[in-house]
């Protein structure tokens, strides 16, 4: 291999509220954060096998004025201690503060980082040296599975949090898992 030549590596992009922890709609305390029973393990053997970690969210409770950047980084400061302590690692996490109908001006906005889009993924595609045809998407709700439908990457829907049953898109996952430990099997046993 020449020695510019990148070794590309495989990742599992995780969303949050409804796979990880428990859905609250608009988690905007740290107080309300509670990780779903086996989610810690279920990390742990990601990380096993040889897969980043990767959290990818909406947080539109940022734009809605409930919450702040820095409110939502103290919970994710908080998430990655807890699961650190579980021995679970979260290699990265990319969240998007944006919605159309925001209250806050700067956040109002259609933009390609808010899942379903994929700006979030390709930015850690790159930064990350992902190789997107190994890796693979796992969500509760419709929008995860279209972004990662659109990304190319295998996508997992979870049967927490909304568990694919929030009607928004017409999409189907190339796998159904109960939960992210279920998925977990599907992923150390997939091609």
């Amino acid at each position: 291999m020449p020695p510019s030549a990148k070794v590309k590596t495989k990742a599992v992009f995780l969303d949050r509220d409804g796979t990880i922890n428990k859905e609250i709609h608009h988690l905007r305390d740290v107080k309300q954060l509670r990780i779903l029973p086996g989610a810690a393990h279920a990390i742990k053997q990601i990380n096993r096998l040889g897969f980043l970690v990767i959290i990818l969210t909406n947080q539109s409770v940022i734009g809605h004025g409930l919450s702040t950047e820095k409110k939502v980084d103290h919970i994710h400061a908080v998430l990655r201690g807890r699961l650190r302590r579980n021995g679970a690692n979260i290699d990265a996490i990319y969240y998007c503060p944006h919605h159309p109908k925001a209250k806050l001006k700067k956040y109002r906005m259609y933009c390609s980082c808010r899942k379903p889009g994929i700006a979030l993924i390709q930015e850690a595609a790159k930064t990350l040296k992902i190789d997107l045809k190994k890796s693979f998407m796992v969500g509760d709700k419709t929008g995860d599975i279209l972004a990662g439908k659109r990304a190319k990457l295998k996508t997992i829907l979870v049967q927490t949090g909304y568990a694919g049953k929030d009607n928004v898109h017409d999409v189907t996952p190339d796998f159904i898992a109960k939960n992210l430990a279920a998925a977990v099997k599907i992923i150390s046993s997939a091609p």
